[in-house]
């Protein structure tokens, strides 16, 4: 069995359509062509990182433009450096 370790202070992450946007509030549905690159990801692994504030399974948002996006085993990836990741989205209870 093949995986993927990111190297250095890289985080991968696996974009999945989950968080990418299909429709609009008022329901018109978006062509795959006019979607914007989705900005939150799962973290699949972390690289050789000090203390990190997430770990694998984590959703996280990254920078707009950041990482390098690959392909492999028929799913969709991205490394990125562990400072472009923005936030780590976390559940919270309702008051």
């Amino acid at each position: 069995m093949k995986e993927l370790q990111p190297l250095n202070e890289n985080v991968l992450l696996e974009i999945t359509e989950e968080f990418t946007e299909t429709k609009t509030a008022s329901g018109i549905i978006i062509p795959d062509s006019a979607k914007e690159k989705p900005q939150m990801a799962r973290v699949v692994a972390l690289g050789n990182i000090e203390n990190p504030g997430v770990s694998a399974g984590d959703v996280v948002i990254y920078k707009k433009y950041s990482g390098t996006e690959m392909k492999f085993e028929g799913k969709d990836y991205l490394f990125v450096p562990y400072a472009d990741l923005l936030a780590k989205i976390v559940e919270t209870e309702a008051i």
